[in-house]
């Protein structure tokens, strides 16, 4: 159980830091919160959880989508920023997905 919390802890802490570059504190702080609401053993919260890592990866394909902007229209090169930025969105996704499993629902009740 503890190993399938892990990358979410990580998800919201990068994603806390995407939001510190923009000085949205009010942000940082709900991501950084984000893991504790896994304390409230009701199955809404892990729900509420995995939606909002979905958001998480909805946001980073966005910013991808703004830095593949700014830098073909800079004539640089993206495809680093590509790469990196969809992993992180793909590990936001996995890290939801970890929590889909039974053994991590039956300490949900519904």
């Amino acid at each position: 159980m503890k190993l399938r919390i892990v990358p979410l802890i990580l998800s919201a802490v990068v994603m806390a830091a995407h939001f510190l570059r923009s000085n949205s504190l009010l942000q940082v702080l709900l991501c950084l919160a984000l893991p504790f609401l896994l304390l409230i053993k009701k199955r809404w919260s892990l729900r509420v959880v995995q939606t909002l890592t979905v958001l998480f990866a909805l946001l980073w394909l966005g910013a991808l989508n703004e830095i593949i902007q700014v830098r073909i229209l800079e004539s640089r090169s993206w495809t680093a920023s590509a790469i990196i930025l969809g992993v992180v969105a793909v590990f936001s996704l996995f890290s939801g997905w970890l929590l889909n499993s039974p053994k991590v629902k039956d300490n949900y009740p519904g």
